[in-house]
């Protein structure tokens, strides 16, 4: 049997996963199975890494089933006892999967992490924490955000994640990037779920998960991950995290993040999530209203207007996530 099943999802990201596979395959002493899953139906873009890499298994999705989905295809075909669901944009150098899986596989946690860093090898938010009906999803918004943000820092409240680690330490949830999982756990907590099309799927999948045992990030580890550059991409869109509402990948960003809100926290927490969302919307154009009095910089172009149709769109598809009814929320 495999040590470690790896999971790629492919979604026009070819160049981006035979670099991440390249940086471990060749110097790595661990028995491994590596899958692809592909959204995009490209297998002709990998048939010379299949001859080269026998290791390698490819899946055709058939469709652009998304990360839940797509990766639930690869845990269900997967032969190991442990499971890692890597990004395509990510770099594995100086045997970190080998050391990584080491301490893992040695370990009681059910679930880790590495610490995830830029291409300039600055750290990246790796592990993060559960927050009371998910508040922190109000940090991306203009206004709203910064008056929570400013709030939390007077009454110096708890972080919501891990910005840095050079050591072991407990977290609720792992970036999607890099999760290594040990499959028996999965057996329990269930996988991904399939109404999430992209974005805090992981976070909902983590909330069960540690129902089952602790996760950690073994921050000691390093893993380089060229945040959003695979999804940016294959989207056309701009800006690194999750904090950009406005655009396309904006809108399934919002989505996504409000059925994680219904599903972890329940129709209360949504509404209120949707109530404070919609007092952004008139918050903006006052405030823009008074930048252009005061002679300052107004908002980005196309700021306001992409907000507001993707608030609407959230506002057409709220009744279906309030009703927790089962729906591909796919609006990339």
């Amino acid at each position: 049997m495999k040590e470690l099943s790896v999971i790629y999802v492919n979604y026009h990201s070819e160049a981006f996963i035979k670099s991440s596979i390249l940086s471990y395959i060749h110097t790595t002493q661990l028995e491994l199975e590596i899958i692809i899953v592909d959204n995009s139906g490209s297998e002709e873009k990998f048939i010379q890494l299949l001859q080269e890499l026998p290791a390698i298994r490819y899946i055709n999705a058939g469709y652009n089933a998304g990360f839940a989905r797509a990766n639930n295809i690869g845990i269900s075909n997967a032969s190991a006892t442990n499971l890692l669901l890597l990004n395509p944009d990510t770099l594995l150098p100086d045997k970190v999967l080998d050391t990584i899986f080491h301490d893992f596989s040695n370990s009681n946690y059910v679930a880790a992490g590495a610490q995830l860093l830029n291409e300039d090898k600055t750290p990246q938010i790796s592990g993060n924490y559960f927050v009371r009906g998910g508040l922190n999803h109000f940090l991306p918004l203009p206004i709203l955000g910064k008056l929570l943000k400013k709030t939390a820092l007077l009454f110096n409240a708890k972080k919501t994640n891990l910005p840095d680690s050079n050591s072991l330490v407990e977290v609720d949830w792992i970036n999607g990037a890099f999760i290594l999982v040990k499959k028996e756990v999965i057996a329990k907590a269930g996988l991904l779920d399939e109404d999430f099309f992209l974005y805090a799927e992981e976070i909902e999948w983590c909330s069960r998960i540690r129902q089952y045992g602790k996760l950690a990030i073994f921050g000691q580890h390093k893993v380089i991950h060229l945040e959003s550059a695979s999804a940016n991409e294959a989207f056309q869109s701009s800006g690194k995290g999750y904090y950009n509402l406005y655009d396309k990948k904006g809108l399934q960003i919002m989505v996504s993040n409000f059925l994680r809100i219904r599903k972890q926290y329940g129709t209360v927490w949504f509404l209120i999530h949707l109530a404070v969302y919609s007092l952004e919307l008139p918050l903006l154009y006052i405030s823009n209203a008074v930048r252009s009095i005061l002679g300052r910089n107004s908002f980005p172009k196309g700021l306001i207007t992409g907000y507001r149709k993707n608030l609407a769109s959230l506002y057409k598809l709220s009744p279906k996530m309030i009703r927790n009814q089962p729906w591909f929320y796919k609006v990339l």
